[in-house]
C-alpha cells in the first residue's frame, strides 16, 4: 500500500460491574463456572429465567407465525395459486439473506406442488429501482403472484406498477420502513409499526422460514399433507447461513434458529454448499460462524458485487454434484476477482485519508469517488468505520448517479438522519446500523456537509474513541478444558452476542514473534502456567514488546488443534503495558 492510515488511539477499556450477590444466584441455579456467570451478568441478563431462555430455549420455543398481522392473507393468496396453479416467482435481494430466502421459498414451495420461478438482480448498474427488471421477467413467465424476499418495503411505487399489470404481491421483508408502504396482498415485516410480532430482528431469510412455517401448518391442519411430510429443520441450514451473514442478531429467536441451522449446516445434504465449504478448506462438521462470516459468506456475496447473484441460489438448490463442483469454482474465482478490486479500491481509499487528514476532524466520514466499484464499497465502508470508529459513508458514482453504503457506531443509529435528507436523496434504506442510498451526483456535496454537520452537532469526542468491553476477570489456572465447555454454552457468537473477553494481567516469558506478516504471537506466563496468545494484525505493536514487560490483557480463549492435540490459546484482542501506567 503506498500509504499508511493515520495512526488510531487504542481503545479505552470498558470494566465489567459485579455484583456478588446476582452472581452467586446465577452459580447456584444454573452450576456454571464464576466467569461464566460474570460473563452473563456483564451482558445485562436481570433474570434466572431470561438466562435459562438464552442458554436453553429449543425449537418448540420459536414464536408462532400467525403472530405477524397479514400471515393469514399471504398464506390464502399462496394456496390460492396452489390451487389454480399458477405461477409464482420469487424476487429476493443480491446478498447473501436474499440469496438464502430466494432459495428457501423456492425449494419449499416447490416441495408443496407449486410452480415457481425466482430472480435476483445485479445491482452493479446503478439502476435506480431494479423490481421493475423482476416485473418483465414475471410477465414473460406468466407469473400471477410476486413474493419478494429481504426487500421490497421500500419499493411502493414499483409494487403499484405490478399491481396495475394483474399481478399480486406479497412483501416479506426485515429493513425498517419508509414512510409510504406498499400496496400489496400482505406485508410480513417484523418492523412495521403496527407489527404485532414479538422478534424485531428476525432477518430476511428469517422472515421467508416464518411463511413456510405458517404454510405448514395450514397444510397439515387442512388435511392436504401429513405432518411427517414436510421437516422444516431441512430449511435451518439456509437460515443459519443468511442470519450470520447479514448480521442478524444471534439473540432471542434468531439465537434458536442459528444454534440448530448450524447442526444442519454441519451435516448438509446441500451438494453446491457442501462443495463450497471444501473450496473454502471447512471442515464440514466444523463450520462456526465466523467461517460463515469470513469465507463463505464473501463468496456467495461476491456473486451480487460483481457477478450474476442468480448463481447463488442455483448453488444452493443444485442436486447434480458436477453442475455444484463447477458453480462453486466459479463463486472461488469471483471471490478472488472481488478481492483484487477491493484491494485495489481499498488502497486508493486509505491512501486518501492519509493525504487528507482533516477528514478525521469530523466525527464522521463521507467519501465519494467514480473510481471506486458499486460492488464493493459495503465492504470498504465497514472497515473505515471500524478502523475509525465514525459513521463513514462510500459513495460509488456512475453516469451521475451515486450508490452509497453507510456503517455507522452504536451511538449514532443512522436512518433518523436519512429521513431528515430524503429531499436530497432518491431512495435509501437499510438498519439503523447499516443502510443504502442512491443520490443524484449533483447533490452528494450538500448531502456531504449536512451528515458530517449532524454527526459534528450529535456526537462527543469520547463516543468516536474505540472502546473495548471487557467481561469478565479470569486467572491461567482457571481456563481448563472444563472452563471451556461452560463457555462454550454461550456460543452461537455474532451480532449483539460477541465472544467474550476476558482480563487479567500476565508476564511475557519471551520475546513476542511476528508470525504470518502482521501477526504476533505471545508468549505469556502467570503464577508458573504459560499460554501463547495469538494478536492477529498487531504486528506493528511488536517495538512496544521488545522487553519482558508485564501486561494487562484483554482476551478471548479458544481450543487449539495442532497436530491432533488440543491446547488452550488466547486470542488478544489488546493489551496494556503495565509500565506505561494501564
Amino acid at each position: 500500500m503506498t500509504n499508511a492510515a493515520p495512526p488510531q488511539k487504542d481503545p479505552i477499556w470498558i470494566y465489567p460491574e459485579v455484583d456478588p450477590d446476582w452472581l452467586q444466584a446465577i452459580i447456584k441455579e444454573f452450576s456454571i463456572h464464576p466467569v461464566t456467570a460474570q460473563i452473563l451478568a456483564s451482558r445485562g441478563f436481570k433474570t434466572l429465567e431470561e438466562i435459562h431462555g438464552f442458554l436453553y430455549a429449543k425449537l418448540p420455543d420459536l414464536l408462532d407465525p400467525q403472530l405477524f398481522p397479514d400471515m393469514d392473507k399471504a398464506v390464502n393468496r399462496v394456496l390460492e395459486a396452489l390451487k389454480k396453479k399458477e405461477h409464482i416467482l420469487i424476487y429476493g435481494d443480491n446478498d447473501v439473506d436474499g440469496i438464502t430466502a430466494a432459495a428457501l421459498l423456492t425449494e419449499f414451495l416447490r416441495y408443496i406442488g407449486a410452480n415457481v420461478f425466482f430472480y435476483v438482480p445485479n445491482r452493479n448498474t446503478l439502476k435506480q429501482s431494479v423490481i421493475l427488471d423482476a416485473l418483465e421477467y414475471a410477465v414473460a413467465n406468466e407469473c400471477k403472484l410476486v413474493i419478494t424476499v429481504d426487500c421490497g418495503i421500500t419499493s411502493a411505487t414499483e409494487i403499484e406498477e405490478a399491481v396495475k399489470r394483474n399481478i399480486d404481491v406479497i412483501v416479506t421483508d426485515h429493513h425498517e420502513p419508509t414512510a409510504k408502504i406498499p400496496h400489496c396482498v400482505a406485508t410480513l415485516n417484523p418492523k412495521l409499526i403496527n407489527s404485532t410480532y414479538p422478534n424485531r430482528n428476525l432477518t430476511g431469510v428469517g422472515v421467508a422460514f416464518k411463511l413456510a412455517h405458517a404454510l405448514t401448518n395450514a397444510l397439515i391442519s387442512d388435511g392436504s399433507i401429513s405432518a411427517t411430510k414436510v421437516d422444516l429443520k431441512r430449511y435451518l441450514d439456509l437460515v443459519a447461513l443468511g442470519t450470520i451473514a447479514d448480521m442478524g442478531s444471534l439473540l432471542g429467536e434468531n439465537r434458536i434458529l442459528v444454534r440448530y441451522g448450524l447442526r444442519q449446516l454441519r451435516k448438509t445434504k446441500r451438494i453446491g454448499l457442501a462443495k463450497l465449504f471444501s473450496i473454502c478448506e471447512l471442515k464440514l462438521g466444523e463450520i462456526t460462524p465466523i467461517d460463515i462470516a469470513s469465507k463463505v459468506a464473501p463468496r456467495l456475496n461476491s456473486l451480487g458485487r460483481i457477478a450474476d447473484p442468480r448463481k447463488g441460489v442455483e448453488l444452493l438448490l443444485l442436486r447434480d454434484p458436477i453442475a455444484a463442483e463447477n458453480l462453486a469454482k466459479e463463486l472461488d474465482l469471483n471471490n478472488s476477482e472481488r478481492q483484487k478490486i477491493e484491494r485495489r479500491n481499498s488502497e486508493d481509499v486509505e491512501s486518501f485519508i492519509h493525504k487528507n487528514p482533516k477528514i478525521l476532524q469530523h466525527k464522521a466520514i463521507v467519501l465519494f469517488s467514480d473510481k471506486w466499484h458499486p460492488g464493493i464499497i459495503p465492504i470498504i465502508t465497514a472497515r473505515i468505520a471500524k478502523q475509525y470508529n465514525r459513521p463513514t459513508i462510500v459513495i460509488s458514482i456512475d453516469q451521475g448517479l451515486g450508490k452509497g453504503s453507510i456503517r455507522t457506531i452504536p451511538e449514532f443509529p443512522l436512518l433518523q438522519h436519512l429521513k431528515q435528507n430524503a429531499d436530497i436523496l432518491e431512495n435509501f434504506g437499510g438498519h439503523d446500523f447499516a443502510a443504502g442510498l442512491t443520490i443524484r451526483e449533483e447533490n452528494i456535496k450538500l448531502f456531504q456537509e449536512r451528515f458530517l454537520k449532524t454527526a459534528d452537532d450529535a456526537l462527543k469526542d469520547q463516543d468516536v474513541v474505540a472502546k473495548l468491553h471487557l467481561d469478565a476477570k479470569i486467572n491461567f489456572k482457571e481456563l481448563t478444558f472444563d472452563f471451556m465447555e461452560s463457555f462454550n454454552l454461550l456460543e452461537p457468537f455474532g451480532n449483539e452476542n460477541p465472544a467474550p473477553i476476558l482480563y487479567c494481567d500476565a508476564n511475557q516469558v519471551w520475546p513476542p514473534k511476528v508470525v504470518g506478516k502482521t501477526h504476533l504471537k505471545l508468549y505469556l506466563e502467570q503464577n508458573e502456567r504459560m499460554l501463547e496468545g495469538i494478536a492477529f494484525g498487531m504486528a506493528e505493536k511488536r517495538g512496544r514488546l521488545s522487553k519482558k514487560s508485564p501486561l494487562h490483557i484483554a482476551f478471548t480463549p479458544h481450543i487449539n488443534m495442532f497436530l491432533n492435540k488440543s491446547s488452550i490459546q488466547l486470542q488478544i484482542r489488546d493489551f496494556q503495558i503495565v509500565d506505561e501506567g494501564g
